[in-house]
């Protein structure tokens, strides 16, 4: 074996060893990456089962007010059970339309193109459209 083969053999080890060294710590970022986002998975997951919870126990709240306001204005305001609904279901649609209109207005605006893309993805397959 000549001495220019011998060096390019250990050129090409040396290329091996490093490619193979550059794979395992790609490998190391790859695990860490998953694990990072499997603990943000759970974190998440959580997080919106305790907004949901607090959403429950906000409706249920919201209705207990709405009752005790209720029979607020039948004794104060000496007012007929129909009327008292009445004016409570007013109030609601009056806050109602407003937080429509305002969130309506917050979810308009510029989306990247890979949004809408995923968007109308995401909606074809939900209503089974090709």
């Amino acid at each position: 074996m000549s001495e220019s083969e011998s060096q390019r053999s250990r050129g090409l080890g040396a290329a091996a060893r490093v490619t193979a060294l550059a794979s395992s710590v790609m490998d190391l970022h790859v695990r860490i990456a998953l694990q990072e986002m499997d603990r943000e998975k759970r974190r998440l997951i959580s997080g919106g089962v305790f907004l949901a919870m607090g959403g429950g126990l906000m409706l249920f709240a919201l209705l207990a007010l709405e009752v005790a306001l209720v029979i607020s204005m039948q004794k104060v305001l000496d007012w007929q059970l129909e009327w008292s609904l009445l004016v409570v279901a007013l109030i609601n649609i009056t806050f109602a339309g407003v937080s429509l209109r305002v969130g309506g207005h917050l979810v308009k605006g510029p989306y990247l193109r890979e949004t809408l893309e995923g968007l109308s993805k995401t909606t074809k397959a939900v209503f089974g459209k090709s």
